[in-house]
């Protein structure tokens, strides 16, 4: 399989290029060239560890890594999780209403799922190529720490996080700056996770330069990234009871689109899903989009949910591409136009598929006070963001995107409950490590420079 850009502009690449590469050359994203039919496979699906899935999807993808390798990269993955049965619990609330816990990773959030898969792709292509590589990235809280543990101490990498000072979680904050690790670096930016994005963009367009320094995107712009939270869908999705299925509305707490589209990708590759609610917080960029039709990046307001204060989303390309008829043309027009504007109206934009809500802070506050009270289960305030307006003639699969740990003040405000975590607990003594600099791609080019390997 082949795999092309938003943009038009790059050739075709194999799964791992594109993967190596990232964001493409041309500044678009990488799809694949044509998207699997899953209807013949999901009955053989059924019943399969997730690991075991995890293997067989991939495969319609990686198809220029032998089928061992393959394997062994995935097992390597999840092994790393919490014991089997526990790697995605799907959890039944009441009645129509179940949870997909995806915080049993390494870092406590949804991220793991793919960026332990990504780490462990990386290092591969380390091995196979006998170069380093230098991973770049930009987090709102989770992707930092979980891209980090990706690459934690794995030889020839060096690993390089952008995020906004003073706007993730002090413990999302310790996640990134605390591992000790000398491949590691922690910088915090004046700004926003915006801000950290756009400098980001703005390093990997200097195409020189990442070359030179062998760079590779390791943000939700990489494909590999978006297929390996597919998984976790196809996963919950074949644990619902088999009545239930054509009914099931995954509901995503999201603020840079690339969860809810990995879903909604998965819907185009023929999985019959009923639709997808978007769940924002005070930053409700897509609730207005879904709402509106209309794409308008506003000021970025900080929130009790953090890893969602996000205006501009960047999967949002990817879920153009298909809007506009998987035409790069035209969409290497419309983000050009939202460079210049920050504004871009869909003329017709099919809202089957997708719902949407949006939640203040009081109204977080108050969710998981409630969810509290009537399931006695604790959610954290980005997955107390989807409990709100829910379908009751759905089957609603609310998707958990972090500890609740991870957010202990936010918890205790609504529920008198501190709760804990021991690898959060450890982290409190250890020496906080980062650099503070400028939301400057040359400021930022300067110091990769120094310390890329």
């Amino acid at each position: 399989m082949k795999f092309v850009s938003t943009r038009g502009q790059t050739e075709a690449l194999s799964f791992t290029e594109a993967v190596a590469v990232g964001l493409a050359p041309d500044g678009g994203l990488f799809l694949p060239q044509k998207l699997p039919d899953l209807t013949p496979h999901l009955a053989k699906w059924e019943g399969l560890g997730y690991t075991d899935l995890a293997f067989e999807f991939l495969s319609l993808f990686a198809t220029d890594l032998e089928p061992a390798v393959l394997r062994d990269i995935v097992q390597r993955t999840y092994g790393t999780f919490a014991p089997a049965e526990t790697i995605a619990p799907l959890r039944k609330l009441d009645g129509n209403l179940y949870v997909l816990e995806l915080f049993h990773g390494q870092t406590l959030a949804f991220k793991d799922f793919a960026l332990q898969l990504l780490g462990h792709l990386y290092e591969h292509q380390c091995v196979e190529s006998g170069q380093g590589i230098n991973v770049l990235g930009a987090t709102s809280g989770d992707t930092g720490a979980a891209a980090i543990h990706g690459l934690l101490g794995k030889p020839k990498t060096a690993i390089f996080i952008l995020y906004p000072e003073g706007r993730v979680s002090p413990l999302q904050e310790r996640q990134m700056t605390c591992t000790g690790a000398a491949n590691v670096h922690a910088i915090a930016i004046d700004g926003s996770f915006d801000d950290a994005q756009r400098v980001l963009k703005e390093v990997f367009a200097d195409q020189d330069f990442a070359a030179k320094h062998g760079l590779s995107a390791v943000n939700s712009i990489n494909l590999a990234r978006v297929l390996g939270q597919c998984i976790y869908y196809l996963s919950a999705w074949l644990r619902v009871p088999a009545a239930e299925r054509s009914n099931v509305e995954f509901v995503v707490p999201t603020g840079n689109f690339g969860n809810v589209f990995a879903g909604w990708l998965l819907a185009r590759m023929g999985l019959p899903v009923r639709g997808f609610k978007v769940a924002t917080n005070r930053n409700d960029i897509l609730h207005r989009l879904f709402n509106t039709a209309e794409y308008r990046s506003e000021a970025v307001h900080p929130s009790l949910a953090p890893s969602m204060d996000i205006q501009v989303a960047s999967n949002f390309e990817r879920f153009l591409y298909y809007a506009l008829d998987e035409n790069p043309t035209r969409v290497k027009a419309v983000m050009a136009q939202i460079k210049a504007t920050g504004v871009y109206r869909f003329d017709v934009l099919n809202k089957a598929a997708f719902s949407s809500s949006r939640a203040t802070d009081e109204e977080i506050t108050a969710i998981i006070r409630q969810v509290y009270d009537r399931y006695h289960y604790i959610v954290d305030p980005h997955t107390a963001c989807a409990f709100k307006e829910l379908n009751p003639a759905r089957t609603s699969v609310v998707l958990a995107t972090a500890h609740p740990a991870k957010f202990p003040d936010a918890i205790k405000a609504a529920t008198g409950q501190t709760p804990t975590h021991p690898t959060l607990e450890a982290l409190k003594a250890r020496p906080i490590v980062k650099h503070r600099l400028p939301a400057d791609a040359a400021a930022i080019k300067a110091f990769i420079a120094q310390h890329a390997v």
